[in-house]
């Protein structure tokens, strides 16, 4: 009795949870039963996750197969409401099952269901007939070769043919190794159209600021040889590979033909990413100086980067995608934690990484967010991660800009202390010579003993002041510095001010032509009326003006693109700088790429022409010719600011031959001109005509010592009111190879 009292609750407790259970499923079952998404020509893109019903299948031996597709509306397989979010499924779930329903209320007879993220392995669509059988509809994924996608894009597209009017059922399985987020929109073509054409010009802007900053960072490497460029120029190129690995054009154009790559392509090139980016901070903030124990933990961490890379190649893609996620987190953490220590210690450039980390781990929170389904899916949330990483590199940029003024003030300085001392010595010298003057009837051996200390003394000193010509040739480097960002981002604003007025053309245009399109649909006694509307469509959005102005912006945008690829090629040229192998070149190329370098530092009211007339092949030291041309060509200007009188001047770069063997270079200017007794000591280290602060006399000895240097010549007209001339006379083949 007592037995029979004890088990009745509980079966009693059992059949009410079987109930529950089966009342649960009627209710998901009549609540899946939700009105079709409805595709009208006011609407051309719908998101379909407030339409959508769901079956989970959970873990591999559970999953359906394409081939048991069909039998799924005769089993007891339950498909329940979503919340209406973009639907996102936790690490380890494989396979989900979705069904909607779609009407077509537009006059084409096609839509597009578009998945704009291209990273899951299989994704089939399937359309449900009315006698209860099911046809393909397509099959996509990374795990499908290229050839057998509908799309020319990496997105996931499929193309659904609905007569107007007309309602079908569809069934989406999901079948992936990586996490499942279906942001899914159903639309038109012109909603299709229109949506591929921001990714493209998202990612195509993106992807040319990273290269922008890879090439002016390699540049700035190649000038100045400083370690910290080749880290950061090698996690930009990563930090690229992820992004268009992430975004499935990778698998598109670089490995099309091996889609086993896409199994782990993501997680590797993401944590090779991270990786770098690890490798960075700690040089950038030198954390084995200022954090040994931060130091060792971001170690740690890239090690584990590591081991993540290792267990996806060994087909461990859960763990690869848990490392990758949480050993992220914990590495963002570690970082910014570090720069705020490392900042309050005084370290200046801690601080713009402290901003640029700020600014990544901002776009991170909100794609996360996203991820949650706290925030909604939308171009905002979709492209956050392209703007904060973007901000990023460029604010990275800066600090590494920042860290050579640093180098170079510290120079300056100490270029001052040892002119100081220099000027001391020198002091110290006259004043040791009086003296000796003064003893030498009386103590003549001495005072050979002690001209010979002094003779030594002056020897060192000569040496000294080489070494600070040597030093100084870095210094036209920093006068470049703040120009070549000024240079580079003019053009680019001004093909990124074309693309909107641009898009506002083609959208016209792409009207026009979808007017025209629907003449096909329409019949033979509307013709007349259509292309009347179509003409007076043309006129309201004045057809040749939107030609006109399609081909000007086009021209604009190619004028900038010709600009940047000009600064470019004279950075690459003037890049020389530290060649110390005699090679032969064309000095006319080593003229115009120091012009394009100052063009930003030239005034408008200074004309500078050039007569190249010679034969300017020629060996040379490529770099310390440039420098040669530099420290003229800017002291020319330099010398034309100082009249303080904004009329036309100029400047006249001209060579020829003279006879077979040597090449004359010309550089005259209309300046202020100089006097007999300042011509002669121009070529003198540490002689300036400037204010104190403004130079340090030592451009034009570097001048003098290179051309002797070339076995060659330098002489300078000038007279007060008259203007100066530089006339250098160089040899086509240097009769006597200089050691270095």
């Amino acid at each position: 009795m007592f037995r029979i009292l004890y088990y009745k609750p509980y079966l009693f407790l059992l059949k009410l949870a079987k109930a529950c259970i089966l009342i649960v499923m009627l209710c998901g079952w009549f609540t899946a039963k939700a009105s079709p998404l409805v595709v009208s020509n006011q609407h051309a893109s719908i998101p379909l996750s407030s339409f959508l019903t769901e079956y989970i299948v959970k873990g591999e031996h559970g999953s359906v197969t394409a081939a048991q597709a069909d039998d799924i509306p005769q089993t007891d397989f339950v498909f329940l409401a979503t919340n209406g979010k973009t639907r996102i499924y936790p690490p380890g779930m494989q396979s989900v099952w979705l069904r909607f329903q779609v009407k077509n209320a537009t006059d084409d007879p096609a839509l597009y269901l578009n998945i704009p993220y291209s990273n899951l392995s299989v994704v089939s669509l399937y359309e449900a007939k009315a006698d209860g059988t099911f046809v393909l509809v397509g099959k996509q994924g990374n795990a499908v070769p290229f050839t057998q996608h509908y799309s020319i894009t990496p997105n996931i597209n499929f193309r659904l043919l609905l007569a107007s009017g007309e309602q079908k059922t569809y069934y989406l399985h999901v079948d992936s190794k990586h996490p499942i987020l279906l942001p899914a929109f159903v639309s038109t073509s012109h909603g299709l159209n229109n949506s591929l054409t921001i990714q493209t010009i998202v990612l195509s802007v993106y992807m040319g600021i990273l290269l922008i900053m890879f090439l002016y960072n390699l540049f700035l490497y190649f000038a100045t040889k400083d370690n910290n460029y080749v880290v950061y120029t090698t996690y930009i190129l990563l930090l690229a590979l992820a992004q268009v690995t992430a975004t499935g054009y990778a698998a598109k154009f670089l490995w099309p033909n091996w889609v086993e790559l896409n199994q782990y392509a993501v997680i590797v090139t993401s944590s090779l990413s991270a990786l770098a980016g690890a490798v960075f901070a700690m040089f950038f903030l030198q954390t084995r100086v200022y954090l040994p124990q931060a130091h060792k933990l971001m170690l740690a961490l890239a090690g584990i980067y590591l081991i993540g890379i290792f267990a996806s190649l060994f087909g461990w893609i859960t763990v690869g995608y848990f490392i990758l996620n949480y050993n992220s987190l914990l590495l963002v953490i570690v970082v910014l934690t570090s720069s705020i220590l490392i900042a309050r210690k005084g370290f200046r450039a801690a601080y713009f990484y402290l901003i640029a980390w700020v600014a990544l781990l901002s776009s991170f929170i909100i794609l996360v967010l996203r991820n949650l389904n706290f925030l909604p899916y939308n171009n905002f949330t979709a492209y956050i991660f392209f703007i904060g990483s973007g901000f990023e590199v460029a604010l990275l940029s800066i600090a590494l800009a920042d860290k050579i003024n640093t180098l170079r003030r510290e120079k300056e300085a100490s270029q001052a202390a040892a002119l100081h001392a220099s000027l001391e010595n020198e002091q110290l010298v006259r004043e040791q010579n009086v003296v000796l003057e003064k003893r030498v009837a009386e103590r003549t051996e001495e005072l050979q003993q002690t001209n010979q200390q002094l003779t030594d003394a002056f020897g060192e000193l000569k040496d000294a002041q080489i070494q600070l010509v040597e030093a100084e040739k870095m210094a036209s480097l920093g006068q470049l510095t703040a120009g070549i960002a000024h240079e580079i981002n003019n053009p680019i604003n001004f093909v990124k001010s074309n693309i909107k007025p641009l898009q506002l053309d083609f959208k016209d245009l792409v009207e026009v032509i979808e007017e025209y399109e629907k003449l096909h649909t329409i019949r033979p006694e509307h013709m007349a009326a259509k292309l009347a509307s179509i003409d007076q469509l043309k006129k309201s959005i004045d057809l040749d003006f939107v030609k006109t102005e399609i081909s000007s912006l086009m021209f604009g945008i190619k004028e900038g693109a010709e600009r940047t690829a000009e600064i470019v090629r004279g950075l690459r040229t003037f890049s020389r700088l530290d060649e110390s192998q005699i090679k032969t070149v064309n000095i006319h190329d080593g003229i115009e790429s120091t012009l394009v370098l100052l063009r930003n530092s030239s005034p408008d009211h200074v004309k500078i022409s050039l007569d190249l007339k010679a034969n300017g092949n020629i060996e040379c030291f490529p770099g310390k010719l440039n420098q040669v041309f530099m420290n003229i060509i800017n002291n020319a200007i330099q010398a034309i600011k100082s009249k303080g009188v904004k009329q036309p001047e100029s400047i006249l770069i001209s060579t020829r031959d003279v006879g077979d063997a040597e090449v004359e270079i010309r550089i005259r200017d209309s300046g202020p001109g100089m006097s007999a007794e300042v011509k002669q000591k121009i070529f003198d280290p540490f002689f300036t005509t400037k204010d104190v602060g403004e130079g340090t006399g030592l451009g034009l000895a570097i001048v003098f010592k290179i051309v002797q240097e070339h076995s060659g010549k330098i002489e300078v007209v000038s007279a007060e009111g008259e203007g100066a001339e530089f006339i250098i006379t160089l040899h086509h083949i240097v009769p006597e190879r200089p050691c270095i």
